[in-house]
């Protein structure tokens, strides 16, 4: 383990209805923000109008960003945000429009291709950056990492610098109620794999691990619950508390296999990061599971099962997406079996990979693929 302690984080505007008590925060970020925002759901709920009202003044806006924004997405931001004049960003959505909004933000400050920033950093940090997440899930909010596919290469790229940190999180439960229970299902599991993969990576810290600990607590509490009653305000809070203190955690430890599997299904065949990650949780913490035993025991009595034996511990989140509104194999999402020995180069070339407790080989992640096919 990494004895090191890092600590990054951005202001955090608390509580439910803090939406509502914006307008002194964006005072002091700058003068005219581009607003981002997704498909429609923050518009249609009210929360638009709710946040418009906050801004002093003039203001752009850049709607319609997908579910998995593209390089041609960033590019288009970036250009809206010069065109409008703007100088610094609010993104209200999930953590696909967070993360646009990070790369948007790369763009506006340091120009270029997004491509160009997976092997160069950046010079300038990003403009001031409003994050509103309103899906408890990726810890976008809080973490310097944005994901953009590129559609030529089918990749999805990770890119990540202290310079992408928002530089506040508005965290309020309320907005994460409209959410449908497939959603609260596939952000909840793709959080609860934040938080494990970094407790379990190569890279936990002594704070990681806090994070990591606390959130798996109210991840595994309170999930069945958030997606079987949407208007529980109790278990939506814990959610959206769980995700962040599992962004807090991944920030400073990473991620690990799973992620470098998760990414080649997005990137080849679409499928959504939550739903790809919670579809190999429990794979990939049973092939890990004879490493770290001590770990797997500590995650296993924040759970309270009772059993401190990694098998209680793969059994039980086995059993959590059983009882979830997720598919449970690849063939139902598309998955053509001839491209599962491509996925699993990649996937074992990825970096997440490189740090995960127990190092496979490019013939075993095509295995572990194999068994959820």
């Amino acid at each position: 383990m990494d004895t090191s302690l890092f600590l990054c984080t951005p202001k955090v505007l608390y509580g439910e209805g803090s939406l509502h008590n914006l307008a002194p925060q964006l005072a002091l970020l700058g003068k005219k923000p581009l607003v981002l925002i997704g498909g429609g759901s923050f518009r249609r709920s009210g929360a638009l109008e709710v946040l418009l009202a906050s801004l002093p003044g003039d203001y752009g806006l850049f709607e319609g960003i997908p579910s998995d924004p593209d390089v041609a997405t960033v590019e288009l931001g970036a250009q809206e945000y010069r065109r409008s004049s703007c100088d610094y960003l609010i993104a209200a959505g999930g953590g696909s429009v967070l993360d646009a909004a990070k790369a948007i933000g790369l763009l506006a400050a340091n120009g270029g291709r997004i491509e160009d920033y997976e092997a160069k950093m950046p010079e300038k940090a990003i403009p001031p950056l409003v994050a509103i997440p309103t899906t408890a899930g990726t810890g976008s909010e809080v973490t310097k990492w944005t994901i953009i596919t590129d559609p030529k290469r089918k990749k999805k790229m990770a890119i990540g610098h202290e310079y992408l940190m928002p530089a506040l999180a508005v965290l309020d439960a309320s907005l994460t109620s409209s959410m449908p229970p497939t959603v609260t299902a596939a952000t909840g599991m793709d959080a609860l794999t934040h938080a494990m993969e970094a407790y379990l990576s190569d890279k936990a810290t002594l704070l990681s691990d806090i994070w990591s600990l606390k959130a798996i607590g109210l991840l595994a509490g309170n999930l069945l619950i958030a997606a079987a009653e949407p208007q529980n305000s109790k278990a939506r809070e814990a959610m959206l508390l769980g995700q962040f203190y599992a962004g807090l955690a991944f920030n400073n430890a990473s991620v690990a296999l799973v992620h470098a599997m998760s990414r080649p299904l997005g990137a080849y065949y679409g499928v959504p990061h939550g739903e790809a990650n919670a579809m190999l949780l429990p794979t990939v913490l049973e092939y890990n599971s004879c490493v770290k035993k001590d770990r797997y025991a500590d995650m296993a009595k924040e759970i309270r099962l009772g059993s401190e034996e990694p098998s209680a511990l793969v059994a039980y989140v086995s059993e959590l997406l059983a009882k979830l509104p997720l598919k449970k194999s690849l063939r139902e999402y598309g998955v053509q079996e001839d491209g599962l020995a491509q996925m699993a180069k990649d996937a074992y070339e990825n970096g997440s990979a490189k740090v995960n407790p127990r190092k496979p080989l490019e013939a075993e992640v095509l295995a572990l693929y194999k068994s959820i096919y």
